[in-house]
């Protein structure tokens, strides 16, 4: 993943997108549905009907990228809401785009008292 500027918020469009659209149907949805600008230098992140591809608009104060993501196995973990928008750390977006549950990630180790 590309490193975002420590003030970035990510944002997820709740439902599903049809991801056929590009650069400017994807910008002119975060204007409609989601109500905020596509310029703002905040990441938008969109997934299709089956949950196995993702896109993400990012302004990078020079231009959009548009980043494309597909799944050979499994679903990326999506909220059950049908509308609106969820805001993620730029950690839960690196796991998300790696397939990995975002909302409750489990530590593999947990430091014990010695005495």
């Amino acid at each position: 993943m590309i490193g975002l500027p420590a003030h970035t918020r990510v944002w997820i469009a709740a439902g599903h997108t049809d991801m056929r659209k590009g650069f400017n149907g994807l910008a002119a949805l975060v204007q409609t549905t989601l109500a905020d600008n596509p310029y703002s230098g905040h990441v938008f992140v969109f997934r299709g009907r089956r949950g196995d591809i993702l896109k993400v608009l990012w302004f990078d104060g020079q231009g959009l990228l548009l980043l494309a993501k597909r799944l050979e196995k499994g679903r990326f973990v999506w909220p059950q809401a049908t509308s609106g928008s969820v805001s993620l750390t730029s950690a839960q977006l690196s796991m998300l785009l790696e397939g990995i549950d975002w909302r409750m990630p489990a530590r593999t180790w947990q430091p014990e008292m010695v005495v």
